[in-house]
């Protein structure tokens, strides 16, 4: 469950994150200077679309590739700071729509299903690089990613566990669904741009209050 931010602070500390887990090479450069770079790297994705080059993206920088990858210990460095710029920042978001303190259960799945559908909406190219480019030639990103998803389905199966799921197997069942379900329609309704977004919400809403009820 990935979604794209537009830079600035917020990408800029979670860039600085990901440097400390891309490799040796990235450890000692300026993480001010690594986030100009995914500044760069964003405006170009942008008007690109997922197919913007390495090249394309080290001449925005006004820099070379190698120097570009240099940065970043390596091409899948590059990929694997990008994805955690973007969807640490979305998962931040969820997380905030997912612990409000609403008593029906449809009211807060809407909101954290509209907050995700609004965030990719907004950033269409960003998301489609990271997961049809991005995930598609790098294991490492593919694998970073899917742990993060992984990692909110976990977290959301515990917080319905904690709100009356008895079965702490059907919370974490259902937390997991959950969010492969809103992953999979998001990226669906990004295809459809015709597709009314409200209904989209509701209809997927419905369905997670549905399962939570029954």
């Amino acid at each position: 469950m990935t979604g794209l931010t537009t830079g600035g602070a917020a990408g800029g500390t979670a860039g600085g994150t990901a440097g400390g887990t891309t490799g040796g090479a990235a450890g000692g450069r300026s993480p001010e200077r690594r986030r100009d770079l995914l500044d760069a790297a964003d405006r170009v994705i942008r008007r690109q679309g997922p197919q913007a080059s390495m090249a394309a993206i080290a001449a925005e920088a006004g820099i070379t590739k190698p120097i570009l990858y240099r940065h970043f210990g390596d091409k899948s460095g590059l990929y694997q700071a990008l994805a955690e710029r973007h969807t640490r920042v979305v998962v931040d978001l969820l997380r905030l729509e997912i612990a409000r303190p609403v008593a029906d259960p449809r009211v807060r799945a809407r909101g954290a299903i509209e907050a995700y559908l609004e965030t990719i909406s907004a950033n269409p190219n960003l998301y489609r690089f990271l997961f049809y480019r991005a995930s598609a030639e790098d294991s490492r990103t593919r694998t970073r990613m899917a742990a993060i998803v992984r990692g909110v389905g976990e977290e959301l199966g515990a917080l319905l566990a904690e709100e009356g799921v008895a079965d702490p197997v059907r919370a974490r069942v259902l937390g997991h669904a959950f969010v492969g379900m809103v992953q999979a329609i998001g990226d669906w309704w990004l295809g459809n741009p015709g597709l009314d977004r409200d209904t989209v919400v509701d209809s997927l809403a419905d369905v997670i209050a549905g399962a939570l009820t029954s």
